[in-house]
């Protein structure tokens, strides 16, 4: 490898870290968050801050001080219902006990290690690059569970043992916010997303599925890019002599351990019983869906004056749910690792405890967005900010390079991807659809900025793990070892997937299911009331 970039991508990363690591948890950034809204309302109340309501004449908004004794009041009266009703909340856990039973009977990771086995040698790197993408499923699962897997298994075919892990790894954190199914990602942005979409339209409606076409193209995308910098760029990089040394250093491990793509008879024994229970319960749910007269069948108004949405789509949360937690308990009572209902309760139980942090955030983050709309704020900076950004004369393709390029900026720091997201969205949605943007359209491009930059960003919990894998191959590897290596994979990313997303929208290709509009009706024009 090139030890100068090293030493300099070194040194760029520790600054990064280093100020990174001066920032609040995001428990306390949403709690201090929360108490400046509460000052911020009182500020802008007094100033008499008000604007005409862009879509409603006659109407004018008017901030709201949550510190007078009827705010305040407000405040207290309504944080339970704040954290109970904070959307993301109920959908996020839903889905998750679902998808915690399947990963933690083992389902998961089988799957996994059984689609690389089966593939044919000239396709491992695009299929170690889509397993990856796919692996999001499992949340976080894919970073613990494929890149040692994909190291062995270049080691295994004489090839670089670091491109391997690199092929997969740019797939699990670069590919993160893509799939070609619905994840649990999905309704947790979209909750923040409807939510921030009704501080200017209270009737605002995004499906979960919104941006389902755009990820299905973008999963097949990230493999084409993951297999091209792989085989173009990151292998090249390695000569016989260093390719060599890899395998060397990892001889050890490799030699004295599994490779990870053999299935046990009793992981056998599990697959066959997930797919019998993965199979009667498509069938069950699929007829609930087909059927006239089923449950859900059909559509129905979901907002007066609205069009009729269909009822599956509205349950897309529960259908995760039951999808992931039948075939979880099939695999577990065929491979044995679930003999009881006490098992199959403590895995829903430790399920829950994971998402520990998770409820804590959500409740801060709650109080946050509530405050947020209560006070008008919110309303009040999309509405003055559509004028202030309409100045500049952008179009909406520049705006979505903006959105794209911040996202990415602060996922340097600030890694939870809920947590971006429940500070963008209240700002970034409103704004965007008074421009002409539609929510879903602007959800898309935070998706893109937010995935590109996971593979180097130095806050992402989990690339301390893959330091650790990189060292079996290349002792002396550090942190500038690891961002070298995935540092043109985020690049061309960067470029490629925001070129998508302009192609895309400007061919007008619908980002998912449903009738919602790329661009909609931008906001006339209004005149700052401060």
């Amino acid at each position: 490898m090139n030890l100068t970039r090293e030493s300099r991508t070194a040194r760029f990363l520790a600054w990064v870290e280093r100020v990174g690591n001066r920032l609040p948890d995001p428990v306390t950034l949403f709690a201090a968050g929360a108490l400046l809204v509460l000052a911020a309302s009182a500020l802008a109340a007094n100033l008499g801050w008000s604007e005409p309501h862009p879509t409603q004449p006659g109407v004018v908004i008017t901030a709201k001080s949550l510190l007078t004794a009827d705010g305040l009041r407000w405040v207290f009266t309504h944080m339970v219902e704040n954290f109970t009703s904070f959307h993301p909340l109920g959908v996020v856990l839903v889905a998750m006990l679902g998808i915690g039973v399947a990963e933690r009977s083992g389902l998961i990771a089988v799957v996994l290690r059984g689609l690389v086995a089966v593939t044919p040698p000239k396709l491992v790197t695009p299929a170690l690059v889509l397993v990856g993408v796919l692996s999001s499923l499992a949340a976080d699962a894919g970073y613990v569970v494929l890149p040692p897997l994909a190291a062995a298994i270049f080691a295994r075919m004489n090839r670089a043992p670091l491109a391997g892990l690199a092929a997969v790894f740019v797939g699990v954190a670069g590919g993160f916010s893509a799939n070609l199914v619905v994840t649990s990602l999905d309704p947790l942005l979209q909750g923040l997303t409807q939510e921030s979409a009704q501080l200017l339209d209270p009737e605002a409606f995004v499906r979960v599925d919104c941006n389902w076409w755009f990820m299905v193209g973008s999963t097949v995308l990230i493999t084409l890019l993951g297999w091209a910098v792989t085989a173009w760029i990151v292998e090249p990089r390695f000569g016989p002599e260093e390719v060599s040394a890899q395998i060397a250093a990892g001889a050890a491990s490799v030699a004295n351990t599994d490779d990870g793509t053999s299935i046990a008879t009793a992981e056998r024994r599990g697959l066959v019983f997930a797919a019998v229970a993965f199979a009667i319960a498509a069938v069950g749910l699929g007829l609930l869906i087909v059927v006239p007269g089923a449950p859900l069948h059909g559509t129905y108004e979901k907002v007066a004056g609205r069009p009729p949405v269909p009822v599956w789509a509205d349950v897309i949360v529960p259908l995760l749910f039951l999808m992931f937690l039948i075939p979880g308990i099939g695999y577990g009572i065929g491979a044995r690792t679930i003999r009881s209902d006490r098992d199959a309760a403590r895995l829903l139980g430790e399920s829950m405890r994971s998402m520990g942090t998770y409820i804590v955030l959500a409740f801060f983050a709650g109080q946050f967005v509530a405050w947020f709309r209560e006070s008008n704020l919110g309303t009040l900076l999309a509405v003055s900010g559509v004028d202030w950004l309409r100045s500049f004369g952008l179009g909406p393709m520049p705006l979505l390079v903006g959105v794209i390029g911040l996202t990415g900026f602060l996922n340097l720091f600030l890694g939870s991807a809920s947590a971006k997201w429940a500070l963008l969205a209240p700002v970034f949605v409103p704004l965007m659809m008074g421009l002409g943007l539609g929510p879903e359209l602007t959800q898309a491009a935070y998706r893109v900025g937010d995935s590109t930059t996971n593979p180097i960003a130095p806050l992402n919990p989990y690339l301390v793990v893959i330091l650790v894998y990189l060292r079996t191959y290349e002792p002396k590897g550090g942190l500038g070892s690891l961002v070298s290596l995935m540092l043109p994979y985020t690049l061309v990313l960067a470029v490629a997937w925001t070129i998508f997303l302009l192609v895309w929208a400007g061919l007008g290709i619908p980002l998912g299911p449903g009738d919602a509009p790329l661009f909609i009706e931008p906001l006339a024009p209004v005149a700052s009331g401060i």
